[in-house]
């Protein structure tokens, strides 16, 4: 198997994060997103959407879309498991890694390609205002459940810890802080740094 990713893009980073918690050692290739590569007619072979991450399997087949790939790995490698190891757990982890991934992840993508986006986008201030006015709705889900649990879903980091942390890093890198009425979610990004550092 084969990944084609970009290393700091949200999406992709969610299934190199992954693999890093993990420990699982996959061959992956840039797609330089910054230089066009996603369009370049060898990647649209690969997906037509011109999205990353790809994963291609072994029989030349492609799986895209990152929740899609970190499921089809981890049914290959299930420990630790990172989407729960019972029906109930896999449940209540997959519906909070998807309210992160609406109300965090794809507000604060929207923001960033919205305000100043590392692709050339144009810019968008109505809809850079948008998006981080409502970007406290999820971000108090996700302060309420770390004042309750070590973890977003729970004491064992997951999937749903993963989608947000790739999304606060990306974030970050424009200048979003996270402010001082989430000191649960300031205390876990600063603790999921250290565990990804490097």
């Amino acid at each position: 198997m084969k990944l084609y990713a970009h290393p700091f893009a949200p999406n992709p980073a969610r299934v190199l994060l992954y693999l890093q918690e993990k420990s699982l050692d996959l061959d992956w290739e840039l797609v330089d997103l910054q230089k066009g590569e996603h369009v370049d007619p060898a990647h649209l072979a690969r997906n037509p959407a011109g999205t990353v991450p790809v994963l291609e399997l072994d029989d030349g087949r492609f799986v895209t879309e990152s929740l899609a790939i970190i499921e089809y790995l981890e049914e290959l490698h299930p420990d630790p498991p990172l989407i729960g190891s019972t029906p109930e757990a896999r449940a209540l982890v997959r519906s909070i890694e998807r309210d992160i991934e609406i109300s965090v992840l794809m507000r604060l993508v929207r923001w960033v390609h919205a305000y100043k986006s590392p692709i050339g986008l144009p810019a968008d201030p109505y809809l850079a205002s948008y998006e981080l006015e409502r970007l406290p709705r999820g971000l108090s889900r996700v302060e309420v459940r770390l004042s309750q649990t070590e973890f977003a879903a729970g004491d064992l980091v997951t999937i749903a810890d993963i989608t947000l942390f790739a999304s606060l890093r990306f974030a970050s890198a424009f200048g979003f802080e996270l402010d001082e009425a989430y000191p649960r979610c300031r205390d876990w990004l600063q603790s999921m740094k250290a565990r990804y550092r490097g």
